[in-house]
């Protein structure tokens, strides 16, 4: 048993310490591999898809915690950062369904949202149990008493550390310019986050709601499902601009 020292204001350094350090990796993103993607989206768009992000973000966040804590032992509104992003990809693709626009336009969250998850979930472990993102009770010699006298799973740990390797996987794709990180780098994060809590939720005691699975693990599998579709869909679509491309004119020159 690992005792941990805990308070609850640490929710709010670790998630004042995640935005700061997301818009400074924006930024140097930005700068380095992501300018050509992200004008080119922004090409695409306009200020309504920053309404639309919003719209989706706030109430899919709060709707989902809420679902979640409101069937649990001490019933309470709550806010769940995977509502946060499946309600925000459901309003941005509505608003790129109504506006005519099939390209990603995510990938410039997809590290800062990973880097947000990988600080952020600091803060909910050492906010302790009052933050409700702790573990189920465990035997293992890894786990951590955060101030009730019971051994748990460090589960904010293994979230923090699944999304840092995802984050170095996702920063050396861009580093070699693969197409992956550079025009697919959303999709990759959709597939990578939501695959990884999905395993963690069988660690967690919250309130089940089919068979062994509670609610984040249905949002999950959407994530992952979103991912891998709109990931195939966006190979599909470049493969054909390569062929398009390719086609020989009638003086044999590619048109």
């Amino acid at each position: 048993m690992i005792p941990v020292p805990t308070s609850p204001f640490a929710h709010v350094v670790f998630d004042l310490g995640g935005w700061l350090s997301g818009l400074a990796l924006s930024v140097t993103l930005y700068r380095w591999r992501l300018q050509a993607f992200a004008e080119s989206a922004a090409k695409r768009v306009d200020g309504g898809y920053f309404v639309a992000l919003a719209l989706g973000a706030l109430p899919g966040a709060w709707i989902a915690g809420s679902l979640n804590t409101l069937r649990g032992p001490q019933p309470s509104l709550s806010h769940s950062v995977v509502g946060a992003l499946v309600g925000a990809i459901i309003a941005i693709e509505i608003y790129k369904a109504l506006k005519g626009v099939k390209r990603s336009t995510g990938g410039v969250f997809a590290g800062p949202f990973a880097l947000g998850v990988v600080v952020g979930r600091l803060g909910c472990f050492f906010a302790g149990v009052a933050d409700g993102t702790y573990g189920s009770p465990t035997d293992l010699p890894w786990g951590v008493d955060l101030g009730d006298g019971i051994v748990r799973h460090p589960v904010q740990l293994y979230e923090s550390l699944s999304m840092a390797l995802f984050l170095s996987a996702y920063l050396w794709g861009l580093a070699v310019r693969a197409d992956w990180a550079v025009r697919r780098g959303f999709y990759a994060l959709c597939i990578a986050y939501g695959a990884q809590r999905f395993v963690w939720e069988f660690l967690k005691p919250y309130p089940k709601l089919i068979g062994p699975f509670n609610l984040f693990h249905l949002l999950c599998v959407g994530l992952v499902a979103y991912g891998w579709i709109y990931d195939r869909r966006e190979r599909r679509r470049k493969r054909e601009e390569v062929r398009a491309v390719s086609v020989p004119g009638a003086d044999h020159q590619p048109v």
